[in-house]
């Protein structure tokens, strides 16, 4: 990128809007317009012209093969590549792409998470080209956005229900603006992820088994420095690091990635990308591409970038902060507040149907989010706790008291007068300060969602965000349906809906026991585990939630919670082994090399006739942590033998038996790491990893 022209090569990756216009016949790519503007069904015969101008332009930039990308339940993206290459019958080829390769791929589906929905001899599945999210060009193919469903017509990833639940809130927030009298032609949801991430010395990380293997660390004593200083947070970038940051950048940009805001965060190596928000299917799909660029891009630097929610114990865990809005197709903001009285109803209308879903399906938010990786995360450092609550900040809230209170409006001759609540101004700054404990957040003109962690994907978040505000407006639409004064009888609701649903909100410390205790006061959940929070996903409230949106069907549903619960109990059990490997054959071996040292040592001193009781305190301290280490080992490998029953049960098994033996060995391990000689240490410290770049 010459001269920080970044206009030069925006989107050059990406077959965009402009690349249509130049290469698509007029009626031809007003077709294709309004299929993404107003989410149209796309006539065939657009995609026959469209496939061939993909493929012209796709081959002008060097690419061979094109592919299917598509979001499989593993929370990652899958591809398969196929050539444009067709023989002819002078046994030659040439470069054709059907629009029937463009609008369906049929990948092998048998080995992808499915939850029972296939087995294994089983392996046709569809993926579909979602013309509202733009192919574009990477390592020599073209890749195209679909969806991804099973033979039987079962969704088998994570933009297909992202999709149904934008079309269930479109339809649902158009029904309640009607009221007001607007018509858009359509509402959407915006996203905004903030990816937070972990830099580590490539050939360090590689040192370490339980980062090639877990991605995070398993053992690990406190260093002598941390993030205590608070010197790191947004902090002179370092040279390696900078030259990495402008290499994401101008990568994601080529791609049509808004990437705008680059800094470090909180912990030592930990670093932060932030995009301007975007669709919710598009910044989902930008965001899993953020992940592989910033993956890709740190091996041209001989780094790794960690991307685990929780890398180093003790220190500040990877979150990934889902900002969520909603506005219409028009530029209307749904949530901001506005001067004239009817939109203040209006505001406050939709703020309460969020507040109204937030409580109502507290426990699903928390199912959004339940991963073996963030249960370590969720109430440490700077992440909220597993208590999903709402903080709306003091001018919000002083208003939402107010109208519980029936202070600030009165009614004349069915006219709407507001008298008191003039504290809703058209938004020149945040209205809002912010709280890093709240998991749920106003701030200003969006909800920020802070749980999330750094792996995973946005798009199983913002369904269940989607859905649940999809069915609080469709109550508030029914109830409103026949009001003869709709500003009356709306501002009615909204305040009703703040009376019965104030127990979501809390401004105040969410790390702190009072807050617990209060919580669970006020009958919300804590859902601290994977384990704990799961089994609500299926419960037969969140089933007819998502049947009733069409989100989800009763089998999707429940083969999704198989999934989830089979990842959870996945990952223990690679982590489990991977653990028992290291201590077992780095770890006991370097403490047991160490003794011998030290004891040998003491027994030349003492044939000199040389006292020496510190090192004989030494010998034997080493010999007891050592022996303890063993201990720990045979009660961990004890943990293996993991009983057949079914993923729920075995779920709690990890949490209550092998999670505590885990931290056990760890315990002790760290803390022969703290007194064994660093050359005689079998792998890199939590100091080389933190401070070796």
């Amino acid at each position: 990128m010459k001269n920080g022209d970044v206009t030069a090569i925006f989107g050059e990756k990406v077959f965009n809007l402009p690349k249509m216009r130049e290469r698509l016949p007029e009626d031809i790519y007003e077709a294709f317009l309004k299929t993404i503007n107003e989410g149209t069904k796309l006539d065939f015969s657009v995609a026959e012209v469209m496939a061939t101008a993909m493929k012209d332009w796709a081959i002008e930039n060097g690419c061979t093969h094109y592919t299917h990308w598509f979001q499989p339940m593993t929370g990652l993206t899958a591809e398969k590549h196929d050539s444009f290459i067709q023989p002819t019958a002078d046994r030659t080829v040439i470069m054709e792409f059907s629009a029937k390769e463009l609008v369906m791929g049929e990948p092998d589906a048998s080995s992808f998470p499915s939850g029972g929905l296939r087995a294994t001899f089983e392996a046709r599945g569809y993926t579909a080209w979602d013309p509202t999210s733009f192919a574009f060009i990477k390592d020599h193919s073209l890749y195209i956005p679909t969806s991804f469903v099973s033979y039987t017509g079962e969704v088998l990833d994570k933009k297909t229900p992202l999709l149904r639940s934008e079309a269930a809130i479109d339809k649902a927030a158009r029904r309640v603006l009607r009221l007001f009298g607007k018509t858009p032609s359509r509402v959407v949801t915006y996203v905004g992820a903030e990816q937070e991430y972990f830099l580590v010395d490539k050939k360090l990380r590689n040192k370490r088994k339980d980062l090639l293997l877990t991605g995070r660390t398993l053992f690990g004593a406190k260093p002598a420095k941390g993030q205590e200083m608070d010197d790191h947070y947004f902090g002179q970038l370092k040279e390696r690091v900078a030259a990495f940051m402008k290499e994401v950048d101008e990568e994601l940009w080529k791609l049509g990635v808004f990437s705008k805001t680059k800094h470090n965060e909180a912990a030592p190596s930990q670093h932060e990308v932030a995009p301007i928000f975007s669709t919710a299917n598009i910044a989902s799909d930008h965001n899993q591409i953020t992940m592989e660029i910033l993956k890709k891009v740190a091996n041209h630097h001989d780094l790794y970038c960690l991307l685990h929610e929780k890398p180093y114990k003790g220190i500040t865990g990877s979150g990934k902060h889902n900002n969520w809005s909603i506005g219409t197709s028009d530029g209307e903001n749904l949530l901001k507040p506005g001067k004239k009285p009817a939109e203040n109803v209006q505001f406050l209308l939709f703020f309460a149907s969020v507040i109204k879903a937030v409580d109502d399906y507290s426990d699903l938010l928390r199912v959004s989010v339940a991963t073996a990786g963030n249960d370590h995360r969720l109430g440490a450092q700077e992440a909220p706790p597993a208590i999903v609550s709402m903080y709306l900040g003091d001018q919000l809230t002083e208003v939402v008291e107010q109208l519980i209170n029936g202070v600030g409006v009165k009614y004349e001759e069915g006219e709407l007068i507001e008298t008191g609540v003039e504290t809703l101004p058209e938004i020149e700054r945040d209205t809002t300060d912010r709280n890093r404990t709240s998991p749920f957040a106003f701030t200003g003109n969006r909800f920020e969602f802070r749980a999330p962690g750094a792996r995973q994907s946005i798009g199983g978040i913002n369904i269940v965000l989607n859905t649940i505000v999809a069915q609080t407006l469709t109550e508030f639409a029914d109830a409103l349906e026949f009001s003869q004064n709709v500003p009356k009888d709306a501002l009615d609701l909204a305040i009703k809906t703040f009376k019965e649903h104030k127990r979501i909100l809390f401004n105040g410390n969410g790390y702190s026991d009072e807050w617990v205790e209060e919580a669970a006061r006020r009958g919300l959940p804590n859902l601290k585990t994977t384990p704990d929070a799961m089994p609500h996903f299926k419960s037969d409230k969140s089933i007819q939630l998502f049947e009733a949106q069409g989100v989800f069907s009763r089998l999707e549903v429940e083969t999704r919670c198989e999934i989830m619960m089979e990842e959870y109990n996945k990952t223990l059990h690679f982590e489990m082994l991977t653990m028992l490997e290291m201590a077992k054959q780095e770890i006991l071996p370097a403490c047991l090399k160490y003794t011998k040292t030290v004891a040998e040592g003491l027994a030349v001193k003492e044939s000199l006739g040389i006292n020496a009781p510190n090192e004989r305190k030494t010998v034997k301290m080493l010999t007891a942590l050592t022996e303890e280490l063993m201990d720990k080992i045979t009660a961990l490998e004890s943990a293996t033998n993991i009983p057949d029953v079914d993923e729920f049960e075995v779920g709690m098994y990890y949490k209550n038996t092998v999670i505590p033996a885990m931290d056990l060995l760890r315990e002790t391990a760290d803390t022969l790491e703290s007194v064994v000689g660093k050359e005689f240490w079998p792998f890199p410290t939590y100091t080389d990893l933190l401070y070796s770049i």
